[in-house]
């Protein structure tokens, strides 16, 4: 990942769970999304914008459900958006539905705390 990136980054099953646990104390806050998913096409710009303003202190990602059927099962993600927010390898936060900026902000400043 360079430094010049803007916004999220993608995971997928090569490099989901090495993020997540390579993070240590730092969040992973991973959206999980749809191409087609209405709402996810809202939470997206807000996610990007997100990554950005936290890039030193989370990791912003994102994850494909249509792409990564497995990796959505195992986390029993059953509508979208959801995001959900990984501290030290564990599951923190998990959000399901469109939260708004505010919501996805606090979010990460909850894990970051």
């Amino acid at each position: 990942m360079s430094d010049d990136q803007k916004g999220a980054i993608y995971l997928d099953a090569s490099n989901f769970q090495k993020t997540i646990e390579e993070a240590g104390d730092k969040p992973v806050m991973v959206d999980f999304f749809a191409e087609w998913c209405g709402p996810c096409k809202m939470a997206a710009p807000i996610i990007d914008k997100l990554a950005d303003k936290y890039k030193d202190k989370a990791i912003v990602a994102k994850l494909n459900v249509d792409e990564n059927q497995d990796i959505a099962a195992l986390y029993g993600v059953m509508s979208i958006p959801t995001v959900m927010v990984f501290k030290n390898g564990k599951l923190v936060n998990r959000q399901i539905g469109f939260i708004g900026e505010e919501g996805y902000e606090a979010m990460i400043t909850s894990a970051l705390s």
